[in-house]
């Protein structure tokens, strides 16, 4: 009896041994991680997008019904929080453009690494002595990688081919893998998914991050639905075959976590809201650079930036007058305060913000009527509606097949990689989804 006894403890010993060794810093490990740019989870869930590849995944691996973004739901904040596991309060990217006080419209970007202010997955698979490469993603530009093409395709070919690792690497890309096109062309996500098969097949990265820009594009021309869209989610599924197509031909399928996931959700656009109007009509804006407070937009979201962030009497004065604003334009949005801003993560330096409800999207300009027509499609909204929520689908010899996942964030990404390459990352806040892994 006592014989028994002792053998199954050693079994039970050696069961717990052998599955941690699985979870074990692993040099044979691949995680490639790929985000659609407006990826919705009705692609995957819905029959009537013609999808398959992003259905096979589903079907063989892990899906979510809905992940949630960040605030306000921009591409660059979104996608930074995927490869830190922080929201932007804590990573530094809280917008897309920065907000300027000497500018009324635009800012400039975030584009490069060393504004990131939390450690990054790429750092982390690096340190480990692993190798990390990146494929148009955002906030890159001197990101610790073997290979990265940066998402900076909006300042020209130039400074994009210049900013490449390794130097002059386009050429060759442009020459093998694009038909001697003159520029890369990253918002073609057929390009990308090229460049990152190559890289995947040449390299065999550890961790790779790859970014698909069509979706979004396509979206904000002509909103969520029509024929633009489900060609453009075609593409984008094709372009996710491309990918698996370079994991098999690669030779590491069995031990690579593929992820496909996105950054938000979208809306239709109807009508167009200019708050700064508002601010320039209550005598709070004169000039452009002469204010008290002033509105940063983002697409669905509008961040208040008062000159003196002490400056309370202002702040009550606005948030009065926005209140007794008549219901034809209260109902194209919402006040988001103070207290909500910082639970979700959003910039510290903001005191007051608004997401659009009915429709609206919201301009920075002075010289505009303050509710106008809009059209189009947009995202940056508060993420507490499902529009909003971006996808997740995986695949891998080590998910449970066909797991749902009910919601989740986009931090948690972060803690899925960690955990199949065995990292360590204690900055990261996002949590393991439940089930997830055999």
């Amino acid at each position: 009896m006592q014989m028994k006894i002792r053998n199954t403890v050693i079994v039970s010993i050696l069961v717990v041994l052998i599955t941690n060794s699985v979870w074990a810093q692993n040099a044979d490990n691949h995680v490639v991680l790929v985000t659609i740019d407006g990826f919705r989870p009705d692609f995957y869930l819905e029959d009537t997008w013609d999808t398959p590849n992003l259905k096979a995944i589903k079907q063989e691996g892990a899906h979510a019904y809905g992940v949630n973004s960040v605030f306000p739901s921009v591409t660059y904040p979104s996608h930074i929080t995927i490869v830190t596991g922080v929201q932007p309060a804590k990573h530094g990217i809280f917008y897309n453009a920065l907000f300027e006080k000497d500018s009324a419209t635009k800012g400039q970007i975030y584009w490069h690494f060393d504004q990131i202010t939390s450690p990054t997955l790429w750092e982390v698979t690096q340190k480990a002595g692993l190798k990390a490469a990146s494929v148009n993603w955002p906030v890159s530009v001197g990101a610790p990688t073997v290979f990265n093409i940066s998402d900076v395709g909006a300042k020209g070919q130039k400074v994009m081919e210049d900013s490449t690792n390794p130097p002059g690497i386009s050429a060759s890309l442009k020459q093998k893998l694009l038909n001697n096109a003159p520029g890369i062309r990253v918002g073609i996500d057929k390009n990308v998914a090229s460049i990152a098969a190559w890289v995947i097949k040449t390299e065999k990265p550890n961790f790779i991050t790859v970014h698909l820009l069509g979706m979004d594009h396509v979206q904000h021309l002509h909103g969520r639905n029509g024929s633009e869209i489900e060609h453009a989610i075609v593409l984008a599924d094709s372009a996710v075959g491309m990918i698996r197509t370079a994991i098999a031909e690669a030779g590491i399928k069995d031990n690579t976590l593929l992820i496909i996931t996105g950054d938000h959700g979208f809306y239709d656009v109807t009508t167009t809201v200019s708050p700064n109007v508002w601010l320039q009509d209550w005598g709070l804006i004169e000039n452009g650079n002469d204010w008290k407070a002033k509105f940063h937009t983002a697409g669905g979201g509008a961040f208040m930036f008062l000159k003196d962030k002490n400056d309370v009497a202002t702040l009550n004065t606005i948030m009065s007058k926005l209140k007794a604003l008549p219901d034809a334009d209260t109902k194209y949005f919402q006040i988001v305060d103070a207290k909500k801003l910082g639970a979700i993560g959003a910039d510290p330096g903001v005191v007051l913000a608004l997401t659009g409800l009915n429709g609206a999207a919201f301009s920075a300009r002075t010289n505009a009527l303050a509710v106008d027509k809009g059209k189009g499609g947009t995202h940056g909204y508060f993420p507490d509606t499902r529009n909003i929520q971006t996808g997740f689908v995986a695949e891998g010899m080590s998910l449970k097949k066909a797991t749902r996942i009910q919601e989740m964030n986009l931090k948690d990404i972060s803690a899925i990689v960690v955990k199949y390459l065995g990292l360590t990352m204690p900055t990261s806040e996002g949590k393991l989804p439940k089930n997830l892994f055999k």
